[in-house]
């Protein structure tokens, strides 16, 4: 089975706690704070993996949590680090976003991406120590690892694509070429998912050549195969569009051009304008009463304006031509396309954004804040010198102004998520 579309869900570790602890060791009196910090969470990583060209390990599994970090410990002992979740995509897998479909990234070099990093460790008290605070009984939280939903779009790294009608040769073309052993069968939909071969030519650079399956009329609209698998002629540089010329099934050779492109254009009108060789296949079969070959030309080079190659994919007529002519095209044509970053993965974390919302729920007055969820679990509610920090941050961030705005008087019940106190003027 061939997967080459699928969305995924990644999250990055979350970073450990720091360490709320002092030295006890005996004969050391005053051993002062000595909890160590929280261990960072394991990022999200992908890297391209050579040896695959689908997506099929992503059908059943969907789900790619990283590790996270470890709580810091006594003894200024640092957390260990999560370790990083590394994910093989096949070469020329597009990250993007499940959202909004922008590219995050295109894995169509050999490095490593970091998509999403780990949170980063909290701090132990050890950090928290001053002249007029001497024993701070409380830490940091570690930060939480990012989180997003991302879609995974293979787009098959390919010099040239060859491009046809369902039976016109393409996969006994390949087959010749190349290594590549497609399944060939004379009936139409025989390959059921595009077949990558590396070519070899006389002056030592050589090609890779896809055979795209199930383009028939309809295609851009989903019709036989060709909207799965159009996405995966975006990269070719130049096409080559196979027709047969022996006409044995009664098709008109002039007609399937015709259609084939309209569907390119219909599809990516930036695909319709890219380069094509027309390939007139099966020529050892042609028979003049069913084409007339002159016409068949000169729509080829005078109207379409394109280089026509008379061949047998079975006799290899003409192929070693074919070839060579691609191989020189090559030469002058622009590089593979490389598809932009146009977004990140990872959330932008807004600076000093410590807004809240105050709702007054049956008497409760609720208080939301992205930034008091990491507050509160830094509090030590049992730490005097921990709720005077917490009382003055409320106060300077504006959290006090924000309810008493809202009819919150003294004695009423303030709640920040599960921690609820009386407020106090």
């Amino acid at each position: 089975m061939f997967v080459d579309n699928v969305t995924i869900h990644i999250k990055a570790g979350d970073g450990g706690n720091g360490c709320v602890a002092f030295h006890r060791e005996k004969y050391v009196a005053e051993g002062g704070p000595s909890g160590g910090d929280g261990g960072n969470g394991g990022s999200i990583i992908f890297k391209i993996d050579e040896g695959t060209n689908t997506l099929l390990a992503f059908r059943y599994k969907r789900k790619f949590i990283a590790q996270n970090g470890g709580d810091g410990m006594p003894e200024k002992f640092h957390g260990k680090n999560g370790e990083d979740l590394v994910i093989l995509v096949p070469p020329g897998t597009i990250i993007k976003d499940a959202a909004t479909g922008q590219v995050i990234k295109d894995m169509s070099d050999c490095e490593p991406f970091v998509c999403l990093r780990g949170g980063r460790g909290g701090w132990g008290n050890k950090h928290f120590a001053t002249p007029t605070r001497q024993i701070p009984r409380f830490a940091k939280p570690g930060l939480k690892g990012g989180e997003a939903d991302v879609l995974l779009e293979l787009k098959m790294l390919a010099d040239v694509g060859l491009i046809g009608f369902p039976n016109v040769g393409k996969s006994s073309l390949l087959s010749v070429i190349s290594a590549a052993r497609p399944k060939i069968a004379n009936y139409s939909f025989t390959t059921l998912q595009p077949q990558l071969g590396v070519v070899a030519t006389h002056d030592g650079k050589g090609f890779v050549c896809a055979d795209i399956p199930g383009l028939i009329e309809g295609a851009a609209e989903g019709a036989g195969l060709g909207h799965d698998f159009l996405r995966h002629v975006e990269r070719c540089r130049l096409l080559i569009h196979l027709v047969d010329i022996s006409c044995a099934e009664g098709r008109d050779p002039i007609e399937d051009i015709k259609t084939i492109n309209y569907e390119l254009a219909r599809y990516s009108p930036e695909l319709a304008k890219r380069e094509q060789i027309v390939a007139a296949n099966k020529y050892d079969s042609y028979d003049p009463e069913l084409c007339d070959l002159d016409e068949f030309r000169d729509f080829v080079e005078n109207t379409l304006g394109c280089k026509l190659f008379l061949i047998s994919a079975a006799t290899r007529e003409g192929v070693d031509e074919l070839i060579n002519y691609v191989s020189k095209r090559l030469d002058d044509l622009p590089p593979m396309t490389i598809y932009e970053a146009e977004t990140t993965a990872q959330k932008p974390i807004v600076a000093q954004d410590h807004s809240v919302t105050v709702k007054n729920v049956n008497g409760v007055y609720e208080v939301e804040g992205e930034w008091l969820y990491n507050l509160i679990n830094s509090i030590n509610f049992d730490d005097r010198e921990s709720i005077q920090y917490f009382q003055r941050v409320l106060r300077d961030e504006g959290v006090v102004d924000a309810l008493i705005k809202k009819g919150c008087g003294d004695g009423d019940t303030v709640r920040i998520d599960d921690v609820e106190f009386d407020f106090i003027q």
